[in-house]
């Protein structure tokens, strides 16, 4: 399946870099991937390609206005159509793996003090980014395309490298360790140098609970009988 994405924006720019290096690059490059940019100034209906007005009420700042983006959405492939807005749900892996099932995608970027409400009346979802605001919806979007993009074997080398990485499953990643052996007095755990992968598999779960429990304890939920054993051992017995 090739994955598409098709991206509304004032800023088609932006994307340049983005859509030229590492794995993305390469993956759109051989066409696993498409990613369409779409200016919305060029579906403004005045000279000017004005795309922004005053609110009504006042208030600082500017609007999108709803005719250019609205046109540009009903222009835009047919697929799943996502406005990207710090008034949408936030955006999690679990948003990521139901998204990844939309063969194509048109991810709507906001500027300026946002969207005209009835711009709303248009698409099919509303995601964040997080509780934070950025000047717009571009980096967002690139966020997006990267999470959904390399859940499929078009984009990274080796599939299994999405299975055990952080939020999978709901749980942080386990510690990485590489050459050298010892960096600053720092050595890499005897357990990953023994070669038993049982073994290393046991010890691998366990530092993702110790982890998840110790920096987002949020992301734990309730464990398996086995889980809470190993998280124990490594909290040294300690109740989580």
């Amino acid at each position: 399946m090739t994955r598409r994405f098709t991206i509304l924006t004032l800023f088609p720019s932006i994307f340049d870099s983005f859509l030229e290096c590492s794995l993305i690059g390469k993956a759109v490059a051989a066409g696993r991937i498409v990613v369409e940019r779409t200016d919305i100034r060029n579906f403004a209906s005045d000279p000017h390609r004005s795309v922004d007005d005053s609110p009504y009420g006042g208030g600082a700042g500017m609007v999108m206005k709803p005719e250019p983006v609205v046109e540009a959405l009903r222009q835009a492939p047919d697929g799943l159509r996502v406005l990207i807005t710090p008034q949408g749900e936030r955006y999690t892996q679990e948003t990521a793996l139901e998204l990844s099932r939309h063969e194509t995608l048109v991810l709507a970027c906001g500027r300026y003090e946002g969207f005209d409400e009835r711009i709303r009346d248009f698409v099919d979802r509303e995601v964040s980014l997080g509780d934070f605001v950025l000047h717009g919806g571009e980096v967002a979007a690139m966020a997006i395309v990267e999470s959904i993009a390399r859940l499929g074997k078009e984009v990274l080398g080796n599939p299994d490298s999405a299975i055990e990485e952080s939020f999978s499953d709901g749980l942080l990643e386990y510690p990485q360790y590489t050459r050298p052996h010892t960096f600053e007095g720092r050595s890499v755990p005897e357990i990953l140098l023994g070669g038993n992968h049982q073994a290393i598999r046991r010890w691998r779960r366990a530092q993702r609970l110790l982890r998840t429990s110790r920096r987002r304890p949020d992301l734990l939920g309730e464990l398996t009988e086995e889980d809470r054993h190993l998280l124990q051992e490594a909290l040294g017995q300690e109740e989580p």
